[in-house]
């Protein structure tokens, strides 16, 4: 039980004492300066972590920078990300430092030392989540971080943006359930990533939910890329009973889902229907027009930003997880199965 008093803050000076080295050192590290001995900057990171150290947050030493930091920057998709860091920034007269890490695995430890060189306002991070020592490394210098979740699987203690992903995966696949479709294959993004099983999970639901079966070998795991949603697009067409429909996880995907059926000479909607995910500019611009899940992505990056920027005002969200709604956006890439515009036709020959 709490006494109502608080311990001692400690000082600078004291971890310089108990580390041994010189007060200039122990601030060189906590500044995140490069010149310092990689034993020596363990030492004082381990006192450092020990007493709790908080530097203490002052407008004084906050730079004009929020660092956005992406697996991959080659993407439309990353590019909606960047527009809405970049709509908050500006509204505060902040800059955005991108950094990429070229890999699907956390950051390495020279990004983390350069974030503490660098001291930015705060971190935005595309990914699910940070290892345990970085994230100990950033709050002991008052640099808070958000992350905008693609994956779906963040720490319950992280801050963090998502959206609604089985939402949209139900929406998708009962929009063309509604059309007429029995026959729907999805192709998702990698399976080891949550949002991919979440957006499968919603093609699950309203597959069951229309008592429709779900065909061997008509749910995929590409990789959010064109040649993923290609490769799996012209293995499903070419099989024995392809599907009259393909959800795609991703509107790159989609794109490669159209090229497979142009390959192959299937037109779209009339002989296939797609539909895609993320509602990204280039989804308007395709032939046809791309049916998608809009997902708020420049929104996601907004108020991830706005969160990080009030954590660093000391403020803390009642939520640590902020879920943003998905939609559906109809437009020219889907329709009835052609089975069902022939029998609507003899329909109506008939009752001529």
């Amino acid at each position: 039980m709490s006494n109502g008093t608080e311990e001692p803050r400690v000082t600078l000076a004291q971890l310089a004492s108990e580390a041994g080295v010189s007060l200039a050192t122990i601030s060189k590290v906590v500044n995140g300066r490069s010149d310092v001995s990689a034993k020596t900057r363990a030492k004082v990171e381990e006192l450092l972590e020990r007493h709790g150290y908080r530097r203490r947050q002052s407008s004084n030493v906050r730079t004009g920078l929020v660092e956005l930091v992406f697996h991959e920057l080659e993407s439309a998709w990353a590019l909606e990300l960047i527009r809405g860091v970049e709509n908050v920034a500006r509204e505060h007269g902040m800059s955005v430092v991108l950094t990429e890490t070229g890999t699907r695995q956390a950051p390495g430890t020279e990004w983390i030392e350069g974030v503490m060189a660098r001291r930015p306002a705060g971190v935005v991070l595309v990914f699910s989540d940070l290892p345990h020592d970085f994230r100990q490394k950033l709050d002991a210098r008052g640099i808070p971080f958000v992350i905008i979740d693609p994956a779906g699987d963040p720490s319950p203690d992280v801050p963090s943006v998502g959206s609604a992903n089985w939402a949209g995966g139900m929406m998708a696949t009962r929009h063309l359930i509604e059309l007429g479709h029995s026959r729907v294959a999805v192709i998702s993004g990698p399976e080891d990533m949550m949002c991919s099983l979440a957006r499968v999970d919603g093609y699950r639901s309203a597959m069951n939910m229309a008592s429709l079966p779900i065909e061997p070998g008509f749910i995929r795991y590409g990789n959010f890329h064109v040649d993923g949603g290609r490769d799996h697009a012209l293995a499903l067409l070419t099989s024995e009973a392809p599907p009259t429909a393909i959800f795609a996880g991703s509107d790159l995907q989609a794109l490669g889902v159209l090229d497979a059926a142009r390959q192959i000479g299937l037109r779209v909607p009339e002989e296939l229907s797609i539909v895609g995910y993320d509602d990204l500019q280039l989804a308007r611009w395709s032939s046809p027009a791309l049916t998608t899940i809009h997902q708020p992505l420049i929104q996601m990056a907004e108020e991830a930003t706005r969160m990080v920027l009030r954590l660093r005002e000391g403020e803390r969200p009642n939520n640590l997880r902020l879920d943003l709604a998905t939609s559906l956006v109809v437009r020219q890439s889907t329709a009835a199965p052609l089975e069902r515009n022939r029998e609507a036709l003899s329909g109506s020959h008939n009752r001529g």
